[in-house]
């Protein structure tokens, strides 16, 4: 009897799993709440109308965060699938090195059809409870609303969750907050720079959307001052623009109203906009043995699997700082093969044994809990590690320095440099231009 899989969401993450899980001869359902495919890379105008949202229940919430001239951060060749590539297709007219939203939008929508999987989403159909049936999760009752506002129960052999993590803020918390007058803002609902017209601006967080933000901001702004832990080597004014400042993190908001920065320095600032990021949110899971502290989802091996659910539940792109959409469809192999049994998992003890080992290598190098799914600087490890699994090949070393340059150039605060990258030699290698050919 074929063996019946629920997949809730249908971005990029739910897509590519609904395929391996296909091509594994699953039965698959694949759940998503909006009224299309495509996940964070559905443009949405509209924002909260809480300009932090904090509260992602609120009837209205909005579930993307793309503002309006967002571009990817990897270039065409690092965004495909292995056998279903960005290099060498236009999806939506735009054939820029780096493309915008909706050439992603256009891509995955090309994918979802053309691997079968488009007829296997259910539109509008938010899940609302996944629970285990038996101790370990053998079977899933799978609890969902539909476009009609009917709520029915279904029963899977497995369930894989690819819901996203950009969508619920996360917001710094800031001493003396509450002496603070003006107005404040997260990433997650910000469109276009206009509002900040003339404004002086603090920017907290330097992510590569909150670089980008804040140079867009700096066209229309007065000021703009960039806080961030990871600026020491950069303070002050920034050389490239004439209104940009960077600070050390932000330490209070001060009695006259000022924001002070961790260095020392003090601004007055008409606005806060917070790029701090985004937390993980799975509201619908109904289980024991779980728990997400500290942006930690855990316990979870190899960010996948919880050893005690496992096989039958698992988690697909929760890796970050990582080449996305390869590392989503090695996860998503992996995942299809283990629930078709052609790949096994280790016991439960040393699942476990190999998550707590990880936590204590986190702990011996002073990395945060709340890095516990950023792979830099170990993407090569893990991403060849996951292929290993699968039996595909390695990481190419290309693709490893193309990564690590447009790492490095989005964080430059050359807000040109995707443009200069078709101009210049991106080779690195001459075995990027052998692996490449014709398609740079």
């Amino acid at each position: 009897m074929t063996r019946t899989v629920a997949v809730v969401g249908a971005g990029a993450a739910g897509l590519v799993v609904a395929r391996e899980l296909l091509r594994e001869g699953l039965d698959v359902a694949v759940f998503e709440k909006s009224a299309r495919t495509g996940g964070t890379w559905a443009y949405n105008p509209r924002a909260d109308a809480d300009p932090l949202g904090s509260d992602p229940a609120s009837p209205g919430a909005v579930h993307g965060s793309l503002y309006a001239s967002l571009r990817t951060n990897l270039p065409r060749e690092l965004m495909g699938f292995s056998d279903f590539p960005m290099t060498g297709r236009v999806f939506a007219g735009d054939a820029r090195a780096f493309p915008g939203h909706r050439e992603v939008l256009a891509f995955l929508d090309a994918f979802a059809e053309e691997s079968g999987v488009l007829e296997r989403v259910r539109l509008r159909a938010e899940v609302l409870r996944v629970a285990p049936l038996g101790g370990h999760g053998e079977r899933w009752a799978v609890a969902w609303r539909g476009e009609d506002g009917e709520v029915a129960e279904e029963v899977f052999d497995a369930v894989v969750v690819c819901n996203g993590h950009w969508t619920v803020p996360q917001v710094a918390k800031i001493r003396g907050i509450d002496n603070w007058k003006g107005n404040q803002m997260h990433s997650h609902n910000y469109r276009v720079p206009e509002p900040f017209r003339d404004q002086n601006v603090v920017v907290v967080g330097m992510g590569a959307s909150g670089m980008d933000i804040a140079l867009e901001i700096s066209h229309v702004a007065k000021e703009v001052h960039i806080a961030s832990r990871y600026s020491e080597d950069r303070l002050g004014k920034v050389e490239l623009h004439n209104n940009i400042w960077m600070h050390r993190e932000v330490d209070c908001i001060q009695d006259d109203g000022k924001i002070r920065f961790s260095e020392g320095s003090a601004v007055a600032a008409d606005i806060i906009l917070y790029c701090t990021g985004y937390y993980y949110h799975f509201p619908f899971l109904d289980l024991d043995g779980l728990t997400v502290d500290d942006n930690r989802v855990g316990p979870l091996y190899k960010h996948i699997f919880p050893p005690k659910y496992a096989p039958n539940l698992s988690f697909v792109g929760l890796p970050m700082k990582t080449i996305i959409f390869q590392s989503v469809e090695l996860e998503s192999k992996w995942v299809a093969a283990v629930l078709s049994g052609r790949a096994t998992l280790p016991s439960e003890e040393d699942m476990m044994a190999a998550v707590r080992e990880h936590y204590r290598h986190m702990e011996e190098a002073g990395r945060p809990k709340r890095h516990t799914h950023v792979i830099l600087p170990n993407w090569e490890e893990h991403m060849n590690w996951l292929a290993d699994q699968v039996g595909e090949p390695r990481l190419e070393a290309w693709r490893l320095e193309m990564l690590e340059k447009a790492v490095r150039c989005a964080l430059s605060l050359d807000e040109r440099y995707r443009d200069r990258w078709e101009q210049e030699d991106n080779s690195g290698t001459s075995a990027l231009k052998h692996s490449l050919g014709s398609k740079l």
